[in-house]
This record gives structure tokens, sequence and C-alpha cells, in this order.
């Protein structure tokens, strides 16, 4: 159907409820509310999903062993990670069974581990264990020798950090729910019992609104409201991608003992097959551009080379930057007003992918006091592409026709497929999350044309040049 018959129909109806912005919550919440047999319809401004905060994270599956005890986010990270291993196999999720060690490498960073240890096992995470240096650098021999001693945090995991969201959408589109990209909120009206949504697209009708706008949570609730209770601050991360042959370097998540203002920089592998190091933490006022710094990326890959020695013989393959919504406060603003049918989720950061689903379901919960909806008795469940280096690829299967990246063995087959989803790629971005294509050593150099060939006109932004440059 044409996207302007969609949006003709869509103005027609009054939604059960708008959630507004497509990120890794407003995905997972577009799927618990569809699930539970409400009316969904998922605004997103950009041109695609996860096109915010939602494309730069580091892909681990948290356990919540240092979340604060007792408060919303350890439950909802615990929650959405149960979740997750629960739906992984129905949806062909993939999972990197790898633990972390939460190392420390001064004598400041041991005496830090008795506080992290008691927190874990508040936090239930009870097989959270120290272990001396000897053992560390038996399990991590690529391991800088000056490390004195880890805490073992076994089921810390790795997962696909955008083909997850990307099934919890097309869950909830394939059983009901509404999508509108390039639709930004503007303000609205709520008379009583509907609120009126003045949007990119025209107004736009729903009986509540869950507020998942993330960088412009906090505009946003200030323009449907009239006042906002928090204040969104960006916060930067830049990160620095090692080649695919530093993925043997180490096996684990390697954690730092973090601080008051960032849980520090990591060193993982990727479920890609890569090795990952970041992300920073820089406050600034812009809400759009993540600007990579040469200087401060530099920095990152010494900090790489000095904790894992091995990486000053291996190239870097990508750099990438992104925006966390860090508020004014550090725990998740979940601000309710049920009198106006509305909630926000904001200032979730650096736990969103995990803590996700669990979101959804805490919300949903709330919701249930004061509406009630006939949850789906049989819904139909997506099957993911899998993407993960360790697991069997596309490409090991006979009649792809025709390797289309050779750096991260993307097939025709793959590319094509992924246009005949319910949640299409809607910009270049989108289509390389989706396949990886354009995502190694090359970086699209080599590959980039015969990609944009077979996306023709598919994309909403057509394949460029210049967007190729700025993505």
């Amino acid at each position: 159907m044409e996207q302007t018959e969609v949006t003709r129909s869509i103005k027609q109806q009054t939604f059960d409820v708008a959630i507004i912005g497509g990120g890794l919550v407003g995905c997972a919440m577009a799927r618990r509310f569809t699930l539970e047999g409400a009316r969904v319809l998922l605004l997103e401004r950009g041109s695609d999903i996860l096109s915010g905060a939602s494309k730069g994270n580091s892909a681990i599956l948290h356990t919540g062993f240092d979340a604060p005890p007792e408060s919303i986010e350890l439950q909802c990270v615990q929650n959405g990670y149960q979740e997750y291993m629960a739906i992984r196999e129905s949806m062909n999720l993939p999972v990197l069974k790898t633990g972390a060690h939460v190392v420390a490498w001064t004598e400041n960073d041991l005496a830090q581990f008795p506080k992290i240890l008691a927190k874990a096992h508040q936090n239930g995470i009870t097989n959270a264990v120290e272990i001396g240096q000897s053992e560390l650098l038996s399990r991590e021999p690529g391991l800088a020798k000056h490390a004195k001693g880890a805490i073992w945090v076994p089921d810390e995991f790795l997962i696909d950090p955008w083909s997850a969201p990307l099934a919890y959408l097309q869950q909830a589109v394939d059983n009901g729910a509404n999508l509108l990209l390039n639709c930004e909120v503007k303000d609205g009206e709520f008379d009583g019992q509907t609120w009126q949504l003045n949007t990119s697209k025209g107004q736009l009708k729903a009986t509540s609104v869950v507020n998942c706008a993330g960088l412009r949570g906090d505009w946003l609730e200030k323009n449907l409201l009239g006042d906002s209770d928090f204040e969104i601050r960006p916060r930067k991360g830049q990160f620095v991608v090692f080649d695919k042959a530093a993925h043997h370097l180490i096996d684990s998540i390697i954690l730092p003992v973090p601080n008051e203002i960032t849980k520090g920089i990591v060193l993982t592998r990727t479920i890609f097959g890569n090795l990952l190091v970041g992300p920073t933490a820089e406050e600034q006022t812009d809400r759009d551009h993540a600007a990579l710094d040469t200087k401060t990326l530099e920095t990152l890959r010494q900090a790489a080379i000095e904790h894992i020695p091995a990486l000053a013989n291996i190239p870097v393959t990508a750099t990438y930057a992104g925006l966390r919504p860090g508020s004014d406060e550090k725990e998740y603003r979940i601000h309710e007003h049920w009198d106006k049918h509305y909630i926000t989720v904001g200032g979730i950061r650096s736990t969103g992918l995990t803590a996700a689903l669990g979101i959804a379901q805490y919300i949903y919960q709330k919701y249930r006091t004061y509406f009630s909806h006939q949850p789906i008795a049989e819904p139909s469940t997506p099957h993911m592409p899998i993407l993960a280096e360790h697991l069997k690829r596309d490409w090991q299967t006979p009649g792809y026709e025709e390797m289309v990246c050779h750096c991260e063995l993307v097939t025709k087959r793959e590319i094509e497929a992924t246009f005949n989803t319910s949640v299409p790629p809607g910009d270049f971005g989108g289509l390389r999350r989706r396949t990886r294509a354009c995502m190694g050593r090359c970086q699209g150099f080599y590959c980039s044309s015969r990609v944009a060939e077979l996306a023709g006109d598919k994309l909403r932004i057509p394949l460029t040049v210049e967007e190729h440059n700025h993505d």
C-alpha cells in the first residue's frame, strides 16, 4: 500500500496508544502493547527506526549486577534479560555467551571490589565472584600483565543490537500495529478522552500517549503537557572498532571499575566478529550530531593497546559515535500523568538494549490499571536473519546468487530479502544495520555502488555518496 494511502487510513482512526519514538524502547513498547491487544501507532521522526540514540550502543545483554538496588532500572533490566532469553529462539535472535570480567588495573580499583560484589549479590547476581590475577590471566592471556584481578560475572552476554529491536517492531507490525516514519510530533491537545497530535503528516488521534522520544523526550513532554519534569543532557560516546583479526585476543567482555559519572570504557568482542573499544562519556548540548574527534579516538586506541598489547599490530576497521539520552538525574525518568492518559519513558542510557522489553512490561502494567484489552491469542512471530559471526550465515547456504559485500560476506539474497519484510529499511543506515553491507574493512569502498543498484528506489532516502560519507 502506498505511504499516502496508509497515512489517509491512519488519520481516520483513533488508536488506543500512540508511541512516539522508534528507538529500542519504542520498538519494544509497540510489541508489548500490540500483543496485549491494543491498537498501536508508532511515530518516528527519522526515515528509519533506530536512527537516533539507539544506533550507537555496545550490544551487551546486562544482568543488572551494577544497577542501583531496588530501582526501576534493575527491575526492567532483569525482566528484559529474562524475556529476551525466553523469546530469542522463536525469533532466531543470537546470543554469544561470553561472560564479563570487571578488571582492576590499579590498587584503587581493587579496593572497590567488596562494594561492587556486595551490590551484585544484593541484586540477585549471586554467581558473581572475585578472582585473582593469576586466574584472570590464565582465562584472558591477551590482557596486559598489570591487570590485578577481576570480578567474574558469568551471565553478561553479547547480542545483535539492531536485529533485536527490529524483531520486536516486526512482530508488532505483523500483528496489526501501524508505523509512520518521517513523522515528527510537534505538539498536541488532550480533550479529556483523546489526544489530538499535530505532526508533520497531519493530525493524528490516540486515547493514550507513551513518550519514548529519547534525546527529545523532555522537549516533547513540554510541548504536550506545557512543562517537563526532567532535562535531557546528551552524552556522546565514541567507539573504535578493531579488525576481525583481533577477535581472538579476548574471550569475555572486559569491563572497567565504574565511577560516579560513567561505567567507563569497555573492551569487548562484538557478535559480528570485531573487537570494540568504548564508549567515551562527553557531555554536549547538540542533540543531533555526534562528531568524531581524532585525538579522542587515538586516546581510545592507545587505552585499548595498554590493556591488550597485541592490538598494536591490528588495524582499526571503523570508528563511530552515538548520543545517549542522559538527564539531570542518573535514574530512569518515568513520569506518569494518567489523568491525561500520558506517560514519559526518558533518561534511558546504557542499559536500554537489555531493559527495553522490561520497560515495556513495566509501562503496560501501569497502563492496564486504567485500560484493558484482549491479548492476541496466537500472535505471529518473525524469524530474523542471522548476522552473528559465530552462527551459520546466509552465504553458507546454496543459492545466494551473488556475494555483494565481501568484507562482511553479505549476499544479494540477504539484501533483497530485507525489502520484503513488514519493516523494510528506509535509508542507507537502516540497510546497513539490517544486513551488515558496507560495514566491513573497506567501509563500502568496493560494494556501495552495487548495494545502491540493488536498493534502487526502495529507500525513502536514496543511497547517495553524500549520505554514505555522513552515515
